[in-house]
């Protein structure tokens, strides 16, 4: 399909609709990227070609000065509406004509996948919070040293010896944090790991929490290691920043030293991959509407964002 040049603002701002994923810088916050995000597109709305000022009705009566001035001004009055000229209004879009919401938040530490909901597909957005999907993260954890919040930001409050702590000690506490996880969801449920009913319910898709609140992580494993740092792959829902450096703080602890958790970064939110963001750089008009035509194919080829069948922890009593 053949692509056509548009210079109209007015029919841009019409077809901007749809998710938008951008990449969150580390040490930014989401509201900063936000406004960062709007304040673009109206730079690039407004250096578009506008529409013209309103004109008034034919055999408008005005009133005269009684100078030599008054045949001009009445040859421009019976012509343009000089209240909706741009110099009388100041720019035609501006950044509260938008409508913009968040998927999911990333904390101020995070950088990685950042979508938003621009004007019509804020209902997207919404409709891909409730179905909460997997998202995967990389962190990296910095062994000897802890902190006060176990992130890199804050006081250092302990040193350690890792000396003893290897690639596969990791990845066997990682294995086993990873099934401890898994029961938990089932136990959730009330439900046995070794019945027929589990079995059943397992085949019906990915267990999902009740509500927000209920951290769930379904994969975690170590894919890096080069003392002291090392890199942990985490497949989860209802995450957040404390949560992720708390697990980092607390595996650890398991492993007979301290660590912290020295850089978050989401790697992937469903099926919008962090190749797919849109860098700081390309924050602009062509880029941004490159970038939602871009994740509008992916709903395409995935209507179960927007439309799938849950399977929600019920807390047994």
């Amino acid at each position: 399909m053949a692509l056509t040049k548009v210079y109209d603002a007015a029919t841009v701002f019409k077809h901007m609709n749809g998710i938008l994923n951008v990449y969150k810088p580390a040490g930014m916050k989401v509201k900063h990227v936000r406004n960062a995000i709007l304040n673009n597109i109206c730079k690039g709305l407004n250096e578009m070609e506008q529409r013209n000022p309103r004109k008034f009705r034919e055999n408008r009566i005005l009133l005269g000065t009684g100078t030599a001035a008054d045949h001009v001004l009445h040859s421009i009055g019976e012509q343009t509406d000089l209240s909706d000229h741009l110099l009388s209004t100041g720019p035609r879009y501006l950044p509260r004509d938008l409508s913009c919401a968040t998927v999911s938040s990333l904390g101020d530490h995070t950088s990685g996948v950042l979508l938003f909901g621009i004007n019509r597909g804020t209902v997207q957005s919404s409709s891909i919070r409730k179905n909460r999907p997997v998202r995967v993260y990389h962190l990296i954890g910095h062994l000897g040293s802890a902190t006060e919040n176990h992130l890199p930001d804050s006081r250092v409050t302990m040193r350690s010896n890792h000396r003893h702590v290897s690639a596969d000690r990791i990845s066997s506490l990682a294995a086993s944090m990873q099934a401890s996880h898994q029961r938990k969801m089932f136990e959730l449920c009330g439900v046995d790991l070794q019945t027929q009913e589990a079995y059943e319910l397992a085949c019906r898709g990915l267990l999902r929490p009740a509500d927000d609140s209920q951290l769930v992580v379904y994969g975690i494993k170590l894919i890096h290691f080069e003392r002291p740092y090392f890199t942990l792959e985490l497949y989860t829902i209802n995450e957040t920043q404390e949560c992720l450096a708390t697990l980092v703080h607390d595996m650890a602890l398991d492993l007979r030293t301290v660590a912290h958790c020295s850089q978050l970064r989401c790697v992937r939110h469903a099926h919008f991959d962090v190749t797919d963001s849109l860098l700081r750089h390309a924050w602009h008009l062509p880029g941004i509407i490159k970038n939602l035509r871009q994740q509008r194919n992916i709903l395409r080829e995935h209507p179960q964002l927007l439309r799938q069948h849950r399977v929600e922890l019920q807390i047994s009593e």
